[in-house]
């Protein structure tokens, strides 16, 4: 699907640098932007073009807002009109849904993005989603006190502490669930390693984040040349599955590593009955992608899912056509269906000739109210 992704304030910026330096040669990134009021930290970014960032609200002069989400929110609502008019010169009105990425608990995106998202959805008869990166309740702890010093105390590798980022996060997630069709949270805190601060993982949470989009809205975008999916995944399938109401969505993703066929048909067997069969065991194509299934959905997802149950659940599986087992992923799809409870399952199959691995992809949406969406929300009952 062709998807045009807004990467708003600081954390939203460093995710569209991300992808831009990982996928930015993909096929479903149709447009990508970074929008901020802070020149600093637009001028950060490394493998976004200088021409697709672009600085927003003079009012705030060049710098960022502090965590003032009542400020950025007026920024919102008088520069949404003009954000909407830069994204111009790449052809939004070509894209098949548009994506908000934001942390949840800063001030410039996150109240920048509840007005964006509802121009953008005046403009285009198209879904508009958000990631919405979820503060670590280490970012809302008051200051450590140093037992020797006496004094407050904030080491340089610790996560800058915004007291207000709970609060700001309950506010825009309140905000983005009516113009947003759906809502991806990323939740940072479920991410960290024992003993690793926010600085340390950034880098590699950004990955995470940018991979997970990558093989959600990527899924199924291969090249003229490349394999034809026998079940075509496209924006209306993930667009059924996520639903139009604002509700949570979650992204499961796994890997497994496979050898390739030494020879046959780059069609494969198992997928699509070639007359030429390539050397891949069946117990084997079997078991992969039956283990790439589970992990999907068992690993970590983007935010935890409530005893992994889900309204809707959408099942994309990828890799090498003569991995593809056609009977492994329909028993995949059954298992799916009574581990999430979902009355709804769709499926898609994304073959890559080249790929050395096999993926799986488990989308759930109308999930129960995870525990720490729950506990952000609760910060400003």
């Amino acid at each position: 699907m062709r998807l045009h992704v807004i990467g708003l304030g600081g954390a939203g910026g460093r995710i569209a640098d991300r992808l831009a330096a990982d996928h930015g040669g993909d096929r479903f990134l149709h447009g990508l932007n970074a929008f901020d009021t802070d020149a600093a930290a637009l001028d950060a970014l490394r493998s976004l073009d200088e021409s697709r960032r672009y600085r927003f609200g003079d009012a705030a002069d060049g710098s960022g807002l502090d965590g003032d989400l009542h400020a950025a929110r007026r920024l919102g609502d008088a520069h949404a009109s003009e954000l909407g008019r830069v994204m111009d010169d790449e052809s939004p009105s070509a894209a098949e849904a548009f994506l908000l990425v934001v942390g949840l608990g800063g001030g410039a995106g996150a109240g920048a993005a509840p007005a964006l998202a509802g121009e953008l959805s005046r403009l285009y008869d198209v879904p508009v989603y958000a990631v919405g990166l979820l503060p670590t309740p280490a970012e809302s702890a008051s200051s450590e006190v140093d037992p020797v010093r006496g004094s407050a105390t904030e080491p340089e590798d610790r996560a800058p502490r915004r007291p207000l980022a709970e609060k700001n996060a309950a506010r825009t997630l309140d905000g983005l669930s009516d113009p947003c069709a759906a809502l991806f949270p990323f939740d940072n805190d479920a991410w960290l390693r024992p003993g690793e601060t926010l600085p340390d993982a950034r880098d590699r949470l950004n990955g995470v984040v940018a991979d997970r989009i990558a093989a959600l809205f990527g899924a199924g975008e291969a090249g003229e040349a490349e394999s034809t999916p026998q079940q075509v995944l496209d924006a209306s399938d993930v667009a059924r599955a996520v639903g139009d109401d604002g509700e949570i969505a979650a992204i499961g993703h796994a890997t497994q590593a496979v050898e390739p066929p030494e020879s046959g048909s780059r069609f494969g067997l198992g997928l699509f009955g070639s007359s030429e069969p390539a050397e891949v065991d069946t117990g084997e194509a079997v078991s992969a992608i039956e283990t790439t299934i589970r992990k999907a959905a068992r690993g970590k997802s983007t935010v935890e899912v409530p005893e992994g149950r889900a309204d809707r659940t959408l099942l994309v599986v990828g890799g090498p056509p003569a991995w593809l087992n056609r009977q492994a992923i329909a028993d995949g799809r059954r298992w799916l269906a009574e581990e999430t409870g979902s009355d709804a399952i769709l499926s898609g199959d994304a073959p890559e000739p080249d790929a050395e691995a096999v993926f799986a992809v488990v989308l759930r949406s109308g999930v129960d109210e995870p525990a720490r969406v729950r506990e952000i929300r609760e910060s400003i009952a």
